[in-house]
């Protein structure tokens, strides 16, 4: 367990941050950001020091004739709260991913399956869109091309709320569907697949890119049914030349599509860095539950048994209907504990 000078210094560097709020000083923003952090970690200190303060107490009462056999059944009381209260309080004290509280760049492409799989890279889209909507958070397509049918050829969108990127970065990964298509007419069950990104927001301070490392390209916009036909040359293509990134935008102004694509493109070229950083920090990646690798099949949805299963943690949910609709939580919150348990079973 944590010892409890280390626990007391995070106390008071809360009660600190609380004071300078309330005289008006400083940064307030950052002091802000800093307390809404700890508030839930001085919480759970809070409450595991009341009970060892409890348990002494207990303790003490032991020598009193009239006052043990109380004392006693206090004291059982106390001991089988205090080993929840460490485990509550070492999750709370878990070192955090410095990019859980950003916005997230979510970007979906259909892999092996044909015109099917492009139509799965749809549902997939619908189906972060509506999760979104369930959190309150805003879902902006940056850029999305799409097949005759309907289907998704490529989509890159920006999630931005509470805590996106904390909540979708167990998303990348290709994700298989089994069901009959609806270009299928023989009612064979066929398996294709798409691959998601969840990138984090990148941060002017994250990256910083030599212009004479880009190459920027502009091109009509266009769009279905010729609505563009007439505009001037509006969307823009960056090229990162060392890494060969390509990043497109179309909307309507080439200014706004310029700072979409940088955006984009910093927050690609920030994920690397975190990708590079995180094999440097473990040799074994395959036992990161959030790598984010993305050649890994991370997940089935099977139509005909209504059935997904999550293949890093086992998880088996007979509610596919609903998850297609945007109830992701259970099987992110069963991700996000088996990722906090891996962290545990390191850090001890």
């Amino acid at each position: 367990m944590v010892p409890l000078d280390r626990l007391n210094e995070i106390v008071q560097r809360f009660e600190y941050l609380e004071a300078q709020m309330a005289a008006g000083g400083g940064d307030i923003a950052r002091l802000g950001r800093e307390y809404a952090e700890l508030r839930p970690v001085v919480e759970e200190i809070r409450a595991y020091k009341q009970v060892l303060e409890d348990i002494g107490a207990a303790q003490s009462m032991l020598d009193d004739p009239e006052l043990r056999d109380l004392a006693q059944e206090e004291l059982s009381d106390l001991e089988a709260r205090k080993p929840g209260l460490e485990e509550r309080l070492q999750l709370a004290l878990l070192p955090r991913d410095a990019a859980d509280a950003r916005p997230a760049i979510l970007e979906v492409r259909p892999g092996t399956g044909g015109e099917e799989a492009a139509l799965f890279a749809g549902d997939l889209l619908r189906m972060y869109q509506r999760y979104a909507e369930s959190k309150g958070w805003s879902f902006e397509i940056i850029e999305m091309s799409q097949t005759e049918i309907g289907g998704i050829k490529e989509v890159v969108a920006r999630v931005a709320g509470d805590h996106v990127f904390a909540r979708l970065k167990f998303e990348s990964g290709v994700h298989r569907v089994q069901r009959v298509p609806e270009t299928e007419s023989g009612g064979r069950i066929h398996t294709s697949a798409a691959t998601v990104a969840v990138l984090p927001e990148a941060e002017d301070v994250d990256i910083q890119i030599d212009q004479n490392d880009l190459r920027i390209d502009t091109m009509r916009s266009s769009g279905a049914g010729g609505q563009h036909v007439n505009t001037t040359d509006s969307a823009v293509r960056i090229t990162h030349l060392p890494t060969g990134i390509v990043v497109t935008s179309s909307e309507k102004s080439q200014h706004r599509n310029r700072e979409i694509a940088m955006q984009v493109l910093k927050s690609r070229l920030f994920d690397m860095e975190r990708q590079r950083a995180a094999e440097e920090r473990s040799a074994s990646r395959a036992a990161q539950v959030g790598s984010g690798d993305r050649s890994e099949r991370i997940r089935t949805y099977n139509f005909p048994q209504g059935r997904m299963t999550d293949h890093r943690i086992n998880l088996t949910l007979y509610k596919l209907d609903q998850v297609m609709q945007g109830d992701l939580d259970e099987v992110i919150d069963a991700l996000t504990a088996d990722a906090q348990a891996a962290m545990l079973a390191e850090m001890e």
